[in-house]
């Protein structure tokens, strides 16, 4: 839905620009109207290192988009398992008005189903005139690369509407990337045919792509190099979070935006993945004896056939990118406990009911709400606490502290994954990087995914989306449920949290004229954002509300001495 315009025009004096620009801007919405303006043609035109694109405008005429924008050779037939190869640029111009395909997954509320392996495609959005949001004409926009969520299995670039973004002048880049196994198999057949003698992380290696091909090209769509965001939402916080901390991904980006990222701060190994990838070979037939011949047959298995058993190549119930010694040489807790990371400014944040999310889907909308002689198993289920979920139980007591035995498992689920995860990851993070905490808490967030159950979703995970990009599904996925629309109030907030998010990409700090004040998150002076209609405040109690002394101990998570601060010049 977002390149050179104007270009060949004069730049006007500074008493003629405004009417030029009311001028050119009527032109480009008659042109939009009539559908062949050759101010719009031109406009859309971009000429970039690797390509000239010819994108259009939005139905509004505010946003440029460059649709279907390929980053990277097909990863198909020999490329399958393989890391991402450089495209190669051609005189041709290419039609960049349609989406390309997105990566294979199944159909779920969450993702539409493709079996397409050509699928390493990106989407550039970006303002229909220099100059927006009180920036000089000769000024770069800032640069928001957007991975999606969706678990590592589904998900796709197309779903997020970036206007609200776009206008306030920046550049927003949407992503495709190889998703369960196709993304993320790792097998000791694969590992030896690699010059580096890893596998698995293909899907992390195609985001890394994708931000060199931002870095190559973005310039020619008005945007700056040097301010590249990376920002997503919970496996695209996690994988914003493992290129944080990859050796490969240094230089690639300037900060990072975490949203419900951190449900996985400890990676498996390698060796770990490769023994879940041998087990889901002979599970599909590909247990030949020589290496070569395990190649051939994996790589010959159909997309349905390996979508059906991918499962089998997950070390834990998802994929989780692997230590490999070379796009990840630590875990990401590892990391950010030595400072052996990217130091980039950094926002990171949770919502206040996420697991909600889960317990709907899991259990009542799968027929069996939880109940009180299911509550503990339930627990364990959704904690991986199996030995101590009856301590858990008792942390959160039914009906003494919550209404019903639903959002008591909900608050253990979203206190053990998300909420203290993600203090942690502040904790460690905030002694060597500029570091900005929230919380979502909108309790009334509409749920657009999932239909109604029988206890409220609250602020649930992925709830916060809409509030960033106008709608948080936008075509229709899952069950087709119709959009509830923000409230007055929700859309004030939504207001403020796109001026967070565009002011922390242009300056490295959420801070900016208007808003409430954003307090950085210290080890020692420990603050969040509380994100509430229709107005932000500070919170200080986040890790009493969310127990996170109890599961800091029940999960042996440490924090290394408080030295960091002080020899890394931070205030």
């Amino acid at each position: 839905m977002l390149g050179n315009e104007l270009a060949c025009i004069e730049r006007p004096s500074a008493r003629r620009r405004s009417s030029l620009h009311r001028v050119l801007g009527s032109a480009l919405l008659l042109g939009v109207a009539a559908g062949a303006s050759p101010a719009l043609a031109s406009s859309t035109l971009v000429t970039a290192p690797d390509g000239t694109f010819q994108g259009k405008f939005d139905i509004t005429g505010a946003m440029r988009e460059f649709l279907g924008l390929r980053y990277a050779q097909p990863v198909t037939g020999n490329l399958r398992w393989k890391a991402p190869q450089p495209v190669t640029p051609s005189a041709v111009t290419q039609d960049a008005t349609r989406f390309g395909n997105h990566c294979p997954q199944v159909f779920t509320p969450y993702g539409n189903a493709t079996q397409t392996e050509d699928c390493l495609f990106l989407n550039v959005f970006a303002p229909n005139r220099r100059g927006d949001h009180d920036l000089r004409d000769d000024d770069a926009h800032p640069v928001m690369v957007w991975i999606h969520g969706g678990g590592l299995t589904v998900g796709e670039s197309n779903e997020y509407d970036a206007v609200k973004l776009v206008q306030r002048g920046v550049i927003v880049v949407t992503i495709n990337y190889r998703l369960g196994a196709l993304g993320f198999l790792a097998h000791p057949a694969l590992t030896a045919e690699s010059p580096d003698h890893t596998s698995g992380n293909y899907g992390i290696q195609d985001q890394q792509a994708a931000l060199n091909w931002v870095r190559r090209n973005i310039r020619a769509f008005g945007g700056d190099p040097e301010r590249v965001t990376i920002f997503g939402e919970s496996a695209g916080g996690l994988s914003t979070l493992t290129n944080l901390v990859s050796p490969t991904a240094h230089g690639l980006f300037d900060r990072a935006i975490v949203e419900s990222g951190t449900y996985a701060l400890a990676q498996p190994t390698l060796a770990q993945t490769e023994t879940a990838g041998t087990n889901f070979a002979k599970a599909v037939g590909c247990n030949q004896p020589s290496p070569s011949a395990v190649l051939a047959c994996l790589r010959g298995l159909g997309v349905p056939t390996i979508l059906a058993n991918q499962a089998l190549s997950f070390v834990g119930s998802l994929p989780i990118p692997n230590v490999d010694g070379k796009v990840l040489t630590q875990s990401i807790s590892a990391a950010l406990a030595s400072g052996r990371f990217n130091h980039v400014p950094l926002m990171n944040g949770t919502n206040h009911d996420e697991y909600n999310l889960f317990v709907a889907q899991d259990f009542d909308l799968a027929g069996g709400p939880i109940t009180a002689s299911t509550y503990v198993a339930a627990i364990a289920a959704l904690t991986g606490t199996s030995t101590q979920a009856s301590v858990v139980a008792t942390h959160y007591p039914v009906p003494a502290q919550f209404p019903s035995f639903d959002q008591g498992a909900g608050a253990a689920g979203t206190d053990a994954n998300f909420a203290c995860t993600a203090r942690f990851a502040d904790e460690l993070a905030s002694s060597f990087v500029p570091t900005f905490a929230y919380e979502f808490s909108d309790e009334h967030a509409p749920q657009n995914f999932l239909p109604p159950v029988s206890f409220p979703y609250g602020a649930s995970h992925a709830s916060e989306i809409q509030y960033i990009f106008p709608t948080a599904n936008p075509s229709g996925l899952g069950l087709n449920l119709a959009q509830t629309p923000l409230d007055a109030n929700q859309q004030k907030l939504s207001d403020q949290m796109v001026g967070y998010w565009t002011e922390f990409a242009r300056n490295g700090d959420p801070n900016g004229p208007g808003q409430p004040h954003w307090p950085r998150f210290h080890r020692d002076r420990q603050a969040w954002l509380s994100l509430v209609p229709p107005r932000p405040g500070t919170e200080t109690s986040f890790a009493t509300v969310h127990q996170c002394d109890f599961w800091d101990g029940l999960a042996g998570r440490t924090l290394p001495p408080d030295d960091h601060d002080h020899r890394a010049g931070l205030d």
